[in-house]
């Protein structure tokens, strides 16, 4: 049991990460006081074949290279091909959507990554670098079946995209375990939602009872579009976090907790 002065001691956390990444988000949520729960919405998995190395190949030759996740980083690290040297007289710019993607990306070798003020497409449309680019040749590093809108805006612009995807999002597997953990749960809830897919996917995967218990709780989500999500999905609570990293979505839970300890 956390000690009873520790901001979130009274509450649990819900993380709906992808498999095997639940660990940043509730370790942090742990020290804070709270007890954490993973219910995985997502299962990445590598896509490694030979037309998929070629197709990355061609996108980091690109004047403009943009990596739409850490896991994009991690998948094209798998595949022996980060850092490339850039195109002779042609220097790369290098984007990432938000800060963890950026830090991969310097894990990886890459010096100069620019990055947008939120990990959102829409901030990372609005950089300069990206304005105008009628012409040019524009590298995605990414997986399929996502939004499509940074990918639609860069067309609309006149880009020509070379669209790397080199990883799958799939539905994770939920058991009884899962929806057990969160009947039990006796402490005011919060879940954090940082993808809608891995938000609809849990929520498809759950017992009625369960799924009921979910939406209970209190959603942190990243940005206004999931903030829109959640409220359609049924959770009466959601409040918006500045980014989808650890450290701000639980900081926007520390302040909620506050606000209601003194009311």
């Amino acid at each position: 049991m956390p000690p009873s002065y520790l901001p979130l001691s009274n509450w649990f956390v819900v993380s709906l990460r992808p498999v095997g990444q639940h660990r940043r988000l509730l370790h942090a949520a742990k020290a804070l006081g709270a007890d954490g729960l993973s219910l995985p919405g997502l299962r990445l998995a590598a896509r490694e074949d030979t037309p998929t190395r070629v197709v990355l190949g061609s996108a980091l030759q690109c004047a403009q290279v943009i990596f739409t996740s850490p896991a994009a980083v991690r998948f094209a690290v798998r595949l022996r091909m980060l850092p490339p040297d850039a195109p002779m007289g042609e220097p790369r710019t290098v984007f990432a959507l938000g800060a963890t993607t950026r830090a991969a990306l310097h894990r990886a070798g890459f010096a100069d990554v620019v990055v947008p003020s939120q990990a959102t497409s829409e901030s990372l449309l609005a950089l300069p670098g990206l304005a105008s680019v009628r012409g040019m040749r524009i590298g995605i590093v990414t997986a399929p079946d996502g939004r499509g809108l940074l990918a639609q805006r860069l067309r609309e612009r006149g880009a020509a995209l070379v669209i790397a995807e080199v990883y799958a999002r799939m539905p994770a597997r939920l058991d009884r375990t899962h929806a057990r953990r969160l009947l039990d749960a006796r402490r005011h809830g919060a879940v954090c939602v940082t993808s809608a897919e891995a938000l609809g996917n849990v929520l498809a995967a759950l017992p009625d009872a369960a799924r009921a218990a979910l939406l209970r709780c209190v959603a942190v989500v990243s940005s206004e579009r999931l903030e829109a999500i959640a409220r359609a999905a049924g959770f009466p609570t959601v409040i918006r976090a500045d980014a989808p990293s650890p450290r701000a979505l639980l900081d926007a839970l520390r302040a909620h907790a506050s606000q209601r300890t003194f009311r």
